[in-house]
């Protein structure tokens, strides 16, 4: 009598050999996954012992796919994205909004932008969690890429094939300094800047690069005495009289204002474009549907 051939395949085994091949570790594979390395191991030997082949295989210190791991490879995405689909499709037929949302965002937008908005979302839609994580623009942009986000809100430019990029608010930077400390006018250009101690962006930040081109267009190289990845680091380095900055202008208003710094406009003005990025194939559900328009709406002018 011929053998049935068992045709089923765990996906969570399918997963973490995914991504020992990503990582070339089965450490990091673990952390990403929130595992721990013997539990992963196991998971790779029993998909291993499911289809009779040898999958991964170590090459030096990096774990690498065998000729078979890397024909699994090939199918792995297409059935990750099937069974993200099916599950997207029947939430469609669910009443309500309910389900999770993982969405990352820069440090200054997530303090002086989402928390109106995560809290509307709070209020109409109980059964929603919202997941928010903070990095730059180039880590969060990758993470949507790699399916480990749903979406973005970033600074532009953010470069990506598979991406597609929803403008959402244009904020404009401002020069801060202390009320009491040689106040800047209120108008200030880059001459009237370029001579003093300056607390700027890490230069590997997006908005630095904006801070930088500034300066640039009049001839100027800013001598940054201070270069932070934090704009509330930013914000209490002048208002303990270290120098003068450059932040963009949503830190400094509503409960970012500080009461002894005081703000001035740019001249020419500057702005950064804040936008969400998704993937292009990735399936909407309605709950990222809702969180997509709250933040679009909440960047309309007017309301932010």
């Amino acid at each position: 009598m011929r053998k049935t051939l068992d045709k089923s395949l765990n996906l969570d085994q399918l997963r973490s050999f995914a991504l020992v091949i990503e990582t070339g570790s089965f450490s990091a594979a673990a952390d990403r996954l929130g595992l721990s390395q013997p539990a992963v191991s196991l998971q790779i030997r029993q998909l291993e012992r499911r289809l009779a082949v040898r999958l991964v295989e170590r090459v030096g210190k990096r774990a690498q796919a065998t000729p078979a791991g890397m024909e699994l490879l090939r199918h792995a995405q297409n059935i990750e994205t099937a069974v993200e689909n099916a599950i997207d499709a029947l939430a469609e037929h669910a009443s309500g909004i309910a389900g999770r949302v993982r969405l990352g965002t820069g440090a200054t937008a997530c303090l002086h932008f989402l928390p109106s908005v995560l809290r509307g979302l709070r209020e109409r839609f109980p059964e929603l969690g919202v997941v928010v994580s903070t990095g730059n623009t180039e880590d969060q942009a990758r993470k949507v890429e790699e399916n480990s986000l749903d979406l973005a809100l970033v600074t532009l430019p953010v470069a990506g094939r598979s991406l597609a990029v929803m403008p959402v608010l244009d904020d404009e930077f401002v020069a801060v300094g202390r009320q009491d400390l040689a106040p800047l006018k209120s108008k200030v250009a880059p001459g009237d800047l370029a001579g003093l101690p300056l607390v700027l962006f890490e230069p590997a930040a997006n908005t630095r690069k904006l801070v930088d081109r500034w300066f640039a267009a009049e001839g100027l190289q800013p001598q940054p005495v201070m270069e932070l990845g934090s704009v509330e680091a930013m914000k209490e380095m002048v208002a303990a009289g270290l120098g003068y900055a450059i932040v963009p202008g949503m830190a400094m208003t509503g409960r970012g204002a500080h009461p002894e710094l005081k703000t001035s406009r740019l001249n020419p003005r500057m702005h950064r474009g804040l936008a969400i990025v998704v993937r292009r194939d990735k399936p909407v559900s309605k709950a990222l549907r809702v969180v997509l328009d709250a933040i679009m709406a909440a960047g309309k002018p007017g309301r932010h």
